[in-house]
């Protein structure tokens, strides 16, 4: 009978259970597999139809291991780990084969850029060969070679079979006392106090403390049920099954044709073909329809074409063979091209795992365990700020920016990775007071969490446009302008887009002081520089806080930190305390005037004095600037002297106009954010997502210096650093430069220590004072002891770039200016 399934699944339906999974696709099974697996079984998984019968089913099933950083390349080694195992565990049938998987190059760029691949892969102990073309076709015999420069082989990646991979997962679940019910629709989540209650269901209630939300492309809607934006969209998306090909076997690897924007797959004698079209379909802009469960949409052979045209190019047997069988699945999509997973920063014990942009196979079984233990831990135990879902904002939920922007990175997963790449759709949305003078100038503009940022100004005459390359772009020269100017003038730097906000209260300091690893307890116009950490000891951020009175703190953080810095202060705050944070962000103009003549300009065009004996380093102030009242904080991020000047938004081009007119005969460039970059890699400064991450903490930084350890002062984080001190550290942060002025770095090179693999550089740039590239990266002990700075100078040190092993020599402070006397002058 009809009513059946219903009635049964209303049996099986729990009035209350600690965890509640809305979805059974391959994400919300591996979260209930892990989480059962450490311990917490007392959940229930929640699914509208069958397991995997909303994208999973029909995903492709690739594994690779690879991704641009170390922790997203973590979860996906231990996908792979994971798969192999789970058939022995749970006696179900995964699909997993260990076949190896390849991507090939038509172009020299893409040569080049597989090359810095394969070190990467190299830095992080993944088993990788760069092979010639003539290798790379006895590996895949059935692909045409004439046109190719070679590949690189990766022989520990594989494939799943996305269905049997999610009961395997479900089964590995229950067997720990999980529950898993299908056929019962989510309609409503009860929140209450801003911390989640429970879920309404088609039949029934049920009452709960956690709610993780897995519901692929439902996740937009599941989160509407309780106020949280899920930004991502949904496009078709496109592969198709070929007839019987002589030569295809079980064991054929996975090939990637990136320049092609296509992939293959074995599949009993025949071949998957899907990919990346450049520009995507988006769908479901009116909705999902209900039900939709094991569906496809229409073929679109206009939009499959460009796919199908490369795919008989690589392999003509293709022609003959024919398409036994096509699939146009929609799948969702976010603005990055990463997944979303955590907290989210609207409501309390509301976690997400979604978003997958066609990787979900690949990224579950890493992301489930991620995700089971953020949820467990109650934060990150790994750096996952890659996939945090409060590396967006509520703006980013708009449904056509989504529609547009999504359009664009579905086709990035085979897209050239070129350094500093941009994304152009859905633009310009955020924009500074100033933009349009920026923009008169020849400003090139980047985007940074929605803001318009110059990232550098071309002459007149030159087009303010990157020509992108693997060696050094055609953007470089007017860079050095600017950096030169910086460093021997003066240079006007928009920096509107940082993250602003006030913080005040009668406990504001005794919250701070828990908080923060530096004393921020100083007199009323001081700046601070600081960490914020987890239990672990680990970055969570880092900030500068000014005291603007008594009970009242100015916190100024990076521009991709709003949510996430709001956010985890908020839920961190010692329990009663009174104090309130406020995102001011849009409410300041903040520009940069750094360089030895800043002092000049600024006296200039103001009454305040900033001498060195009236003004000095790390202190902050109200003051004049032409007509306008303005904050000017004496501090830098480029290795000079210098002020940030914070500009109610409504005062911002006067005072920006007031600058330019006054800085005229002082050589006054207006410069931009590779200009910083290069700066402040020089200075050796940190940056947050780059040196300072979840998993390292102020000791392997260098930034012991901003720790209140020698006090008594308890702070979040202080136990675990007074351990690793005592310990002894096994990796730290170092600066190096390259030998050879002509060539360039853009991070993510394996660094070599007398001829073995010892870390990544995590930043580099062109480093125009130092003459030649400049780089931060972290060096380990390779064998687990504590690493001596008197080893480390007796050391030869190589950077793997593209292959080539390039010299370059450490600097264990600072390659420019060492003491900062140029700093505090």
């Amino acid at each position: 009978m009809a009513g059946e399934p219903a009635a049964a699944a209303a049996a099986a339906l729990p009035t209350r259970a600690r965890v509640v999974i809305i979805g059974g696709g391959v994400m919300g099974c591996s979260v209930a597999y892990h989480l059962a697996a450490l311990g917490w079984t007392d959940l229930v998984l929640l699914e509208q139809g069958q397991l995997s019968c909303g994208t999973t089913w029909h995903a492709a099933g690739l594994v690779g291991q690879l991704r641009s950083q170390e922790s997203l390349t973590r979860l996906c080694q231990y996908s792979t780990e994971l798969y192999s195992r789970l058939e022995a565990e749970t006696g179900l049938a995964t699909g997993w084969k260990e076949c190896g998987g390849m991507s090939v190059a038509r172009t020299p760029e893409r040569m080049t850029y597989l090359r810095r691949y394969a070190a990467v892969a190299r830095a992080f102990g993944i088993d990788c060969e760069i092979v010639d073309a003539q290798e790379a076709g006895r590996l895949w015999p059935v692909m045409r070679i004439d046109d190719l420069l070679g590949a690189v082989w990766l022989p520990g990646d594989g494939k799943a079979n996305p269905s049997d991979l999610t009961q395997a997962l479900a089964r590995g679940a229950r067997m720990r006392g999980a529950r898993i019910v299908e056929g019962i629709r989510v309609i409503g989540i009860t929140v209450t106090d801003g911390t989640v209650r429970g879920v309404s269901t088609v039949e029934g209630d049920v009452e709960c403390e956690i709610v993780v939300n897995c519901a692929g492309q439902w996740a937009k809607q599941v989160g509407l049920m309780c106020g949280v934006v899920v930004p991502l969209h949904s496009a078709e998306h496109f592969y198709m099954v070929s007839g019987q090909i002589e030569g295809v076997h079980p064991e054929l690897p996975v090939m990637r044709d990136p320049d092609g924007y296509i992939y293959f797959k074995e599949d009993v004698g025949a071949l998957v073909m899907g990919g990346f079209e450049p520009d995507a379909k988006p769908w479901g802009m009116d909705g999902i329809p209900d039900p939709f469960e094991f569906q496809l949409l229409p073929d679109d052979w206009e939009q499959f074409g460009i796919l199908l045209e490369n795919a008989l190019h690589r392999v003509p047997a293709l022609e003959a063979a024919g398409v036994k069988r096509s699939i146009n699945g929609p799948e969702s999509f976010t603005p990055d091209n990463n997944f979303l997973l955590g907290e989210a920063p609207e409501v309390r014990n509301f976690y997400l795992g979604c978003g997958f942009n066609s990787m979900g196979i690949a990224s579950a079984g890493g992301a489930g365990k991620g995700l089971a233990e953020w949820i467990i831990n109650g934060e990150q135990t790994t750096d996952l700020w890659a996939v945090d879902i409060r590396r967006f904002a509520r703006f980013n939920g708009n449904e056509q920016w989504l529609r547009d922007r999504v359009t664009e990175t579905l086709g990035l997963h085979y897209a050239m990775p070129w350094p500093n790449r941009e994304l152009e759709s859905a633009r310009p949305l955020r924009r500074s007071p100033v933009y349009h003078v920026l923009e008169r100038a020849g400003a090139c503009f980047g985007t940074k969490m929605g803001w318009e940022r110059a990232n550098w100004f071309a002459p007149a005459g030159t087009r303010p446009r990157v020509e992108y390359s693997f060696e050094k772009q055609n953007w470089l020269p007017h860079s050095c302008a600017e950096h030169v100017a910086t460093r021997e003038a003066v240079a006007l730097f928009d920096q509107t887009s940082f993250s602003k906000y006030t913080f005040k209260g009668r406990d504001a300091v005794t919250a701070l002081q828990f908080l923060c690893t530096n004393d921020v307890d100083v007199a009323v116009g001081g700046v601070v520089y600081t960490g914020m950490l987890n239990e672990r000891g680990g970055y969570e951020s880092d900030f500068t806080v000014t005291r603007v009175a008594g009970d009242e703190y100015l916190i100024v953080t990076s521009s991709g930190q709003t949510t996430r810095d709001l956010d985890y202060i908020g839920r961190h705050l010692p329990e009663g305390a009174h104090a309130v944070l406020v995102d001011v962000t849009s409410g300041y103009a903040v520009f940069g005037v750094m360089g030895p003549r800043s002092r000049t300009l600024l006296q200039r065009v103001s009454r305040a004095d900033f001498s060195a004996e009236a003004f000095l380093f790390a202190t902050s102030r109200l003051v004049d600037i032409g007509y306008a009242t303005v904050r000017a904080t004496r501090i830098t991020y480029v290795g000079e002297l210098g002020w940030e000047l914070y500009v109610p938004t409504e005062f911002a081009v006067s005072v920006y106009e007031t600058l330019l007119d006054a800085g005229a005969d002082l050589g006054l460039a207006q410069a931009g954010y590779y200009a910083i970059d290069s700066l402040r890699l020089e200075k050796g400064y940190r940056a947050w997502g780059r040196e300072l991450t979840p998993e390292c903490t102020p000791l392997e930084a260098g930034l012991g210096f901003a720790c209140k350890l020698g006090t008594e002062i308890p702070f979040r984080g202080r136990e675990a650093l007074l351990a690793q001190r005592a310990a002894g550290l096994r990796r730290k942060v170092v600066s190096l430069v390259l030998d050879d002025p002509c060539r360039m770095m853009w991070g993510g090179e394996l660094l070599l220590r007398d001829g073995r693999a010892a870390g990544h550089v995590t930043s580099a740039a062109y480093g125009h004072t130092a003459g030649g590239a400049v780089m931060l990266g972290y060096l380990n002990s390779g064998d687990g002891s504590p690493l001596a700075n008197d080893d480390l100078r007796t050391s030869g040190y190589h950077v793997d770039i593209a292959g080539e092993r390039v010299p370059a020599t450490l600097h264990l402070r600072p390659p420019y200016d060492p003491t900062s006397a140029r700093v505090r002058s």
